[in-house]
């Protein structure tokens, strides 16, 4: 099969161009999973625990792969249409997230990043919050969101994805975004008495990416 452009030029190539050409060959879309399994599977961890996280993952990418046929390829980055696949998914497990996040409040641990190469294994974004969010204080905050508030907070410090990504993730205005982020921080520093650990640095209102 002839080599996409990004390939010829040397360059990897988008995520719209694998799902593409695995219109035509099914097995190109492992380079998608390849490409996002572990960062979705890290976020879903993080949320659900890493037995429910593998279930998410694989059911995300399952129904990815059937959806494949309906990506709109003027989109180069898949991650928002995989997080909004996993928030979908993720949501069905709410009371579990929200047992778990209480489990944190209590122990002040999150089993997620107790291993010993956690450090060594997490980016610069996720570095940003994650000290700060295995706080009992933050777990019971966030314990105590609504879901859709938990949801673009989660996916903004956690998945560092920028406003309008989190918005056709979750298929929401930009400016329900805004006004759940808004919301959701707010409570957050009520909770821990003005601070905010999952804030980001933002230019014009947009989280840097």
């Amino acid at each position: 099969m002839p080599a996409m452009p990004a390939e010829r030029s040397g360059q990897l190539p988008s995520d719209a161009a694998i799902i593409e050409r695995s219109w035509r060959d099914p097995e190109a879309f492992a380079g998608l999973y390849d490409r996002h399994a572990g960062l979705l599977h890290r976020y879903a961890a993080r949320r659900l625990g890493d037995g429910a996280a593998d279930d998410v993952v694989a059911d995300t990418f399952f129904d990815a792969f059937r959806r494949r046929h309906r990506y709109d390829l003027s989109f180069d980055d898949a991650r928002p249409w995989l997080y909004g696949i996993a928030a979908n998914l993720i949501g069905k497990h709410s009371r579990a997230e929200v047992r778990m996040l209480r489990a944190y409040a209590r122990s002040g641990a999150d089993p997620v990043l107790a291993g010993p190469d956690s450090a060594s294994q997490m980016d610069e974004a996720d570095s940003r919050v994650s000290s700060a969010a295995v706080r009992r204080e933050l777990a019971a905050a966030l314990a105590a969101l609504p879901a859709g508030e938990r949801d673009v907070l989660l996916m903004a410090a956690w998945a560092d994805l920028s406003y309008a990504e989190i918005a056709a993730a979750l298929r929401i205005p930009v400016g329900t975004v805004r006004s759940r982020l808004h919301r959701a921080r707010t409570r957050i520093r009520t909770a821990l008495g003005g601070f905010d650990p999952t804030a980001e640095r933002e230019v014009h209102g947009e989280p840097v990416q």
